[in-house]
């Protein structure tokens, strides 16, 4: 089996589970949570170098202020937890995103993951949080605009270096994306990467998903033909 080399999973279905089960929303987020550990550690297990998770979303804060709440607590929870779980499987963890736009406290606890584990050779594990793609791309573009004007860098800007100026600098392009809980839209994710990235659409809701579930994502991504500007890969 051909493995991608970097999988971006849009976390989606964890309401809509734990609904199914008579349980409270949050009920699902903590359960989703626990299934982001396990899939890093089988993706590493499988050969995938770089993975990329959908946690939490600039339009996410429109939702009930209990549900936001509760989910930034969840995220203060994590990022310590994550800090152990990293240690152990020597991982590198980033988050991208507009961390302006979080609580200090949580800034403070994810530079401080960012930073205990930037020098491990593990799996590359990418948390979006509070992050939008179109945001992202203004974002660089504002910077780009203050570093012309000091002349900093040179017109026209080209691809290579307008993605310096991406939260995903140095990060490759994901080969496969994967959205669970049936939905069949990108919800503003990673728009720039994803521009030849293989799409894997799945009804399971992410706190099912599975290490079975990521092989058959894997799976069907094998079998593609993947072609840039109409030539395979392999040409």
């Amino acid at each position: 089996m051909n493995v991608p080399n970097h999988v971006a999973i849009i976390l989606d279905g964890n309401g809509r589970w734990a609904k199914s089960k008579g349980m409270p929303r949050n009920y699902g987020h903590v359960q989703g949570a626990k299934t982001v550990e396990v899939i890093c550690e089988e993706a590493y297990n499988m050969g995938i170098n770089y993975l990329t998770v959908y946690a939490f979303s600039t339009e996410n804060w429109s939702r009930p202020a209990d549900e936001v709440d509760q989910l930034m607590k969840l995220l203060r929870n994590y990022m310590k937890t994550c800090q152990q779980t990293a240690r152990k499987n020597n991982m590198c963890v980033r988050v991208i995103g507009d961390k302006t736009g979080l609580a200090e406290d949580l800034q403070e606890s994810i530079a401080a993951l960012e930073e205990a584990t930037r020098n491990n050779t593990g799996l590359h594990f990418q948390v979006a949080i509070n992050y939008g793609s179109r945001d992202e791309i203004i974002r660089a573009v504002n910077r780009i605009a203050e570093d012309v004007k000091n002349s900093k860098i040179n017109t026209p800007v080209t691809e290579d270096v307008f993605e310096e100026y991406l939260d995903t600098k140095g990060i490759p392009a994901p080969d496969l994306l994967i959205r669970t809980s049936g939905e069949q839209r990108l919800s503003n994710f990673l728009l720039w990467q994803l521009a030849y990235a293989e799409f894997y659409f799945t009804d399971v809701h992410w706190p099912d998903f599975s290490k079975e579930e990521l092989i058959k994502a894997c799976e069907a991504y094998s079998k593609r033909d993947r072609r840039y500007g109409g030539h395979s890969k392999e040409e």
